[in-house]
Parts: C-alpha cells; structure tokens; sequence
C-alpha cells in the first residue's frame, strides 16, 4: 500500500517483484480449502481450479537468484513458523495501473509488510517496513543482468533495483528472520480484491477529501470499494500530518478490517461468493514458485481461519528519524532487535495504540529482554551476509514477558 499495495503479473522476477500473500490469509484461508473441494470435483471444477491455479505468476527469477545466495540466508524459522513478505508495488505497468500516475520506468516498494506466522497458528504478527528506513542493501541483480553495489540508502530502493530477491535480501540482512514465502500485489490487484468481498467497512474519526488520492468520505463508519480503499491507503499529504507514520497505521487498520470482512460474510464456506474472490487474489499475485498455485496457498493458510482477531497483530518496526536527515527513518536499534528476536524465536509480542515509550519500559529487563550490542547480538549478519553473533534464547530458557510495541489487532474498532 503506501502508494499502494500492489504488483503485476507482468515482469515479477528477482528484480521486479515476488509477493507472497495476496492481501491476506483470510480470504485464502478456508478459502482455499473450500475451493480445492468446490472447485475439484467434474471437468468443469478441474477446469476452474486450473485456471486459478494457472492466474499466479510464479517468480522463479527471485527463486534462482536467493538460491545463488543460500549459504548466506538465515536459518529457517522454528519448526512450524512462516514468515512471509508482503510487497505492495506501485509500478504502473499492466492493464488499468497507468490512471495511477506517470511511469517512470521502475517500481518501488512503498509497501512491505514482513507476516509472521505462528507455530500452530495461534498468532499472526504483520511488521510495516518503511520505504524511507535506511538499510544496508547489498549487491543484486539488476534487470539488465548487471550487478549493483552494495549501498547504504532507502529500504525502497531494493526493490527498484533487484526487485523482491533483492527485497528478501535486504530483510534478512536487517532482521535475521528467514523468509519463506513472498507475495508481490499492484495497484489494480488490490482493488479487485476489495471489491470481490463486496468492500470493506472501517471507521473514520474525521471526514477525508483528498483530491491527489480521488477521494472524498465522511466522517464515521463507511464501506469503501476497491476504488475508495486503494485511495485510503496510498493518501498521505492531505490526511493527519502527511506523514508515513499515519499512512501505514490506516493500512494496518484496513488490513485488520479486511480480516474482520473476510471471516465474517461467510465467503470462505460459500463457493458461489468464494470463486470471484480466488479468481480476484489469484490473478494479482506475483509469489515465489511454492505458492503459485492453490495446492501452494491451501498448505500455507488451512490452519489461520482458527486465528482470533485479537491475535491479528499490526506493527511499524521500532524506527526514528535517522539522525542525518529527518526525512529517512533508522532503527531504534534495542527496541528493533527486541522485536526480530522475538519473531525469530516464535515469541509473544504484543501491540497497543499507545505503547510505552520503549517497548522494555513497562517490563522488568531480562537476560533475554534487554539487548545491546554486546547481549545476544553482536552483528545481525557479517559484511559478506552470513548469519554472525546471535546467541538466542534456547526452548528451555524461561519465556519473557512480551514486550509491547506501538500497533493495533484486527479486533479493534476505532468507532468503538
């Protein structure tokens, strides 16, 4: 989302795009399961099936390009635990993106959200990266088969010069956290999406007309069409105080609305409502080779439809503003480490409007809850990329208490 959420089939690859997830479990959860059984059974049905298997465009170019790489990758996450990168694209290449502005000949990540899913699917923890974070990218490969260098610089800028393995990359070199699957959605792809559930219905604390984003709403509970959602979330200058900060907290709140739509219409058990809903996430997504098809999605998503909302999480990762120039964001490095060991070890966190002004502030420090450079750290990963210092917490240590980070819950209403 910032400038959206969103991908096309046309040119994922390790430089233009992967994508994991659709906009979300949620309609694929169930859903998937109800179409493998719905859709499988007589000609017809297969047929069916084998074009929403066959609408996924399997990114194979990023799936070489990590595999070149895969003595430098993170370990994989605990037994039973996904983790899965969300890249919403703002290209305006494929059919009806262009109305979205001008192309200028690359795409940018202005979304990516790394999704945390729990062993045994009790929790799923959704983490904003910010397109301004500066970050260590490393060298990739370009479109033109050329090699970049190694650049300090804007966290958007991976995917515009290596696309999504160059995205991954660039993640798990800042967290540590391995990352299993991708999903890469554009402009158009997201607003069928809404639009395939019927819309979505959240609440607005003030009134909004942005003319830059066509959008004019009023104040209170309103449903918006893909159109007005895809509006809601790439909106920024006219909106609170135009930051990115406020942009990304209204897409957390619209993907948690979009959790709430998805497990409550009873979509997921109807296949007549189920089949335009696949059919509108299926053609809109660019994901790694194991996912690009139903049998893919279905193993990854059958348990999250068990999920409680209130165990939906949304968070920015723990940033400032980077301390030479206050329009690029840095990690607040304790905080941010805190937050990927937990991921990494499959650990709670826990998320509140208004969190503590350090997530350690309202819990007693431990051994394994308070970090410094010298704790269980002493780089994430070496110059060359590989795995350095990280002594985590073994299954035997005893459980922290959960830190608590700045967020919201896809159980939350802000009318409420």
């Amino acid at each position: 989302m910032s400038d959206h959420m969103g991908a096309r089939r046309t040119g994922a690859s390790a430089v233009g795009r992967g994508g994991r997830r659709r906009g979300r479990r949620w309609a694929l959860a169930g859903g998937t399961a109800a179409a493998v059984v719905a859709l499988g059974a007589g000609g017809a049905g297969w047929l069916a099936y084998a074009k929403l298997s066959g609408n996924i465009t399997p990114d194979r170019a990023a799936a070489a390009e990590l595999a070149r790489y895969a003595g430098q990758r993170p370990s994989p996450p605990v037994r039973g635990a996904q983790n899965i990168l969300l890249i919403g694209s703002d290209s305006r290449a494929g059919h009806g993106n262009a109305r979205y502005g001008r192309d200028g000949g690359s795409e940018r990540s202005d979304t990516t959200i790394l999704l945390h899913l729990s062993a045994g699917r009790r929790s799923a923890t959704a983490v904003s990266l910010p397109r301004d974070l500066m970050v260590d990218v490393p060298g990739c490969r370009r479109r033109d088969d050329s090699r970049s260098e190694p650049a300090f610089t804007m966290f958007n800028s991976a995917f515009a010069t290596g696309g999504s393995a160059c995205t991954i990359r660039t993640v798990e070199k800042l967290t540590g956290i391995r990352v299993d699957h991708h999903v890469v959605v554009d402009f158009q792809g997201f607003r069928k999406m809404v639009d395939a559930v019927d819309g979505v219905r959240l609440c607005l604390p003030a009134p909004i007309h942005d003319t830059a984003a066509r959008l004019k709403l009023p104040a209170g509970r309103v449903t918006l069409d893909g159109e007005q959602a895809l509006g809601y979330v790439r909106a920024r200058k006219s909106l609170g105080d135009g930051s990115d900060t406020e942009r990304m907290d209204r897409q957390q709140r619209f993907l948690g609305a979009l959790v709430n739509k998805v497990q409550s219409n009873g979509v997921l058990l109807n296949p007549v409502r189920l089949y335009p809903v696949l059919d509108a996430a299926t053609s809109s997504l660019t994901t790694d080779p194991g996912l690009a098809n139903l049998r893919g999605l279905y193993d990854l998503v059958r348990g999250l439809h068990d999920i409680p909302t209130e165990q939906v999480r949304f968070l920015t990762v723990p940033r400032e503003s980077y301390v030479n120039d206050s329009n690029r964001d840095q990690l607040v490095e304790s905080e941010a480490r805190k937050l990927f060991d937990r991921l990494r070890r499959d650990a709670p966190v826990t998320v509140a409007r208004k969190a503590p002004h350090s997530a350690s502030d309202s819990h007693e420090k431990s051994d394994q809850d308070s970090y410094t450079q010298s704790d269980d750290y002493d780089e994430y990963l070496t110059d060359d990329g590989k795995p350095a210092g990280y002594r985590g917490a073994a299954a035997s240590d005893p459980v922290s208490p959960a830190p608590t980070f700045r967020g919201n819950t896809a159980a939350e209403d802000l009318c409420g």
